[in-house]
């Protein structure tokens, strides 16, 4: 199952801008630990998939995982051998925008060495290049 919005105001959207740090979401929110994006980029939906997959298989029903990211963004692309011009070709996938500072991923319910292997597993399904976090309490 894709992930992707269940309805948009518009089918198609320009490239836009990938400046700058992350508006929000660079800070843990909901788990003890976190995959954050040190790098800017695009991540399909099916990358987000992969990572979750292989989260979830290596804790074996273990612990929680939050998905902090969403592919809201439509990619669009022309049919293969197509003549220039034309227009612009239909959607053919969903990417989320990653600036650096996001947090990813975040998961609890597990020790530290088994979230920053599962959070390392899973950053090897990425693009971009992220590192480990963890909460730190306030006193």
């Amino acid at each position: 199952m894709a992930m992707m919005p269940q309805r948009t105001k518009y089918r198609k959207q320009q490239k836009g801008q990938h400046k700058g740090l992350s508006k929000g979401g660079c800070f843990l929110d909901f788990g003890d630990f976190g995959m954050q994006s040190l790098d800017r980029g695009r991540i399909t939906h099916k990358q987000i998939e992969a990572c979750r997959v292989a989260i979830n298989r290596h804790f074996q029903r273990k612990g929680k995982v939050w998905i902090r990211l969403f592919p809201d963004k439509p990619v669009s692309k022309k049919p293969a051998e197509t003549r220039m011009g034309k227009g612009k070709g239909s959607p053919d996938h969903w990417v989320a925008v990653i600036r650096p500072g996001r947090i990813l991923f975040e998961v609890a319910g597990v020790k530290r060495e088994d979230a920053k292997i599962a959070l390392r597993l899973a950053a090897a399904k990425l693009p971009v290049k992220t590192r480990f976090v963890d909460r730190v309490e306030k006193v």
